[in-house]
This record gives C-alpha cells, structure tokens and sequence, in this order.
C-alpha cells in the first residue's frame, strides 16, 4: 500500500480486533511458562521457531522479506520489541487486565506525541479523553499511594514504546511488505534475546523461583515443560502481531489504534473463564473509561 492510497478503516478494524482475539488468549499462557524459563530464553527460542514460519508467508506470496528502507524497518522494529520486553515482564507478575492495561495506554501516547513532537494540532475533546484514559489507567492499575510500588508502571512505559512503534509502523514504514515488518520484529526479539542470555551468563544473579525470577533467570535446560506453551506463543504471535502491523499499515494509527482496546476484552475474560482470575467491578469502570477515551480519540483525530 503506499502513500496516496485510501484508508482501508473497516478492514483495518476487523483486522485488529481478530489480531486482540487471539493475543488475548495466548498471553493468559505466559505465566505457565515464567515460572519454568526466562524471559531472554523466551524470546530467543521463540524468535527461533518463529522465523521458518514468518519466511513461509512470504513463501505463500503474502509478502517479500526484503525490506525497501532497513534503517525504519531496523528502528520500528527495535521500539516493539522494547515494548514487548516490559510487557511480557509485566505478564509475569500481575494480573492481565492490569498488564494489559498499561501496554494499551499507547493510543494516549501515539495522541500526545503526535501533539508535542509532530505538531498535530489537538482539541479539547482529545485533551479530555487523556483526562478520562488517565482515570481508567488509575482504576485498573490500583496503585496504593501508601505503598507504591513502582512495578505497576512497568506495562506502562511498555505502552510508551508501543506507541511509539506504531507511529513508526506509519510514518516511516509505509509501503514496507507487512511480512518485512514481521521479520524485523521477530530478528529484534531474537538478538535482544541473545544480548540479556549473554550478559546473565556473564554476570549471574540470584534469580527467585516461579515467575518472580523470570527477568533475571538464564539459560534453562531441558526445558520441556515450558515447551507446549512457547509453542502457544509462537504459533498465536506470529498470526496476532501479523494482523496488527497489515491494521496499521491499512489506516491510520489513532483509529486502528482504538481497536486494540478488544483485548482488554477477551484477555481478561478468558483468565475468568479458563482460570478463575478475577476482575474487581472498579477495574471494569476502569477498562470501560480506557475504551472510551480510545473512542474519543479516534473519532476526533479523524
């Protein structure tokens, strides 16, 4: 697609809801495996496998490899997969809807930047709607002002990143093949995997059992327990993070954007479902108020 082109909105909408359906129920799964291997193993072996499936698409004629400008694919794809880092670390820790939560503040970054760095011009509906977003985040997230515990802002800068992926995704990578994008994303990963299993094998720390050890764990062998549900992963990330980078390549990121709040959806309602995990009714107002800051944002950008 290039520049002139149309924007594609309700294909871009249905693409993103379908890409949250199924990141939704995947990301339940990480704690399983948190608590068996790190998070710089999971990344490299789930980069590992990954790729033979993303050259396959391009095999099936859904996409070139080859990248048209390697410095904004390069960069894109170092900005997600920062954000991944601190979300997947954040997975591990907390409750999804609060992880969740956090990672999707980016449309209130992608507005805020647009405004202060690219001189979009915003209004008072938009202004409000961090107003309200900020409000939800709060509801969702909880954070004890009598202990506050700074690990609640981890999905958060998550978000900042994202945010600032998806921003890229548009103004820089616009005519880049949708499997390109995917590459990079998954080649990023895979040596940011590589660079934190060299450093802990380096500089090994005391890691602390279960999930609280998974960002300072290394590397775990054998590691078949952990194996079926980085199959999970891979299999749901490659579909999922695929439909995300065609909805934003199709329309632009502050309505895509607005779609991904879905997730805060179905990921949630599967931890009830599949596993009992409660959501608090103040964390409900919370998502709901998110949502519609999204929605506001996404009809006034427009």
């Amino acid at each position: 697609m290039n520049a002139s082109s149309p924007n594609h909105t309700l294909s871009a909408a249905i693409t993103m809801v379908c890409a949250m359906a199924i990141i939704g129920v995947i990301d339940n799964f990480i704690v399983r495996l948190a608590g068996e291997i790190g998070l710089w193993q999971f990344h490299f072996v789930r980069a590992l496998v990954a790729l033979p499936l993303v050259m396959s698409l391009s095999l099936i004629g859904l996409g070139t490899l080859r990248p048209r400008r390697v410095w904004a694919v390069a960069l894109r794809s170092l900005l997600v997969a920062v954000s991944m880092l601190f979300y997947f670390s954040a997975l591990a820790w907390m409750p999804i809807a609060q992880a969740m939560a956090g990672l999707f503040t980016s449309p209130i970054f992608i507005l805020l930047i647009n405004a202060l760095a690219l001189g979009q011009r915003v209004g008072p509906w938009r202004i409000g709607a961090v107003a309200i977003g900020f409000c939800g985040i709060l509801f969702v997230l909880q954070p004890d002002p009598q202990d506050f515990d700074w690990a609640v802002l981890i999905p958060v800068v998550g978000g900042f990143f994202y945010a600032l992926g998806a921003i890229a995704t548009r103004q820089l990578c616009t005519g880049e093949s949708t499997v390109a994008l995917l590459l990079g994303m998954w080649v990023m990963l895979g040596l940011m995997g590589v660079v934190g299993l060299a450093v802990l094998g380096l500089f090994p720390i005391e890691v602390a059992p279960g999930p609280d050890g998974f960002v300072a764990r290394g590397w775990v062998w054998p590691m078949w327990q952990a194996a079926p549900w980085v199959g999970v992963q891979v299999i749901g990330s490659v579909t999922g993070v695929f439909l995300i980078i065609r909805a934003y390549q199709l329309a632009d990121p502050s309505y895509v954007s607005v779609f991904e709040y879905s997730v805060m959806i179905f990921g949630p309602l599967f931890a009830w479902v599949a596993f009992g995990q409660p959501v608090t009714s103040w964390q409900i107002v919370g998502i709901a108020l998110i949502a519609s800051a999204g929605g506001i944002i996404a009809v006034r950008s427009r």
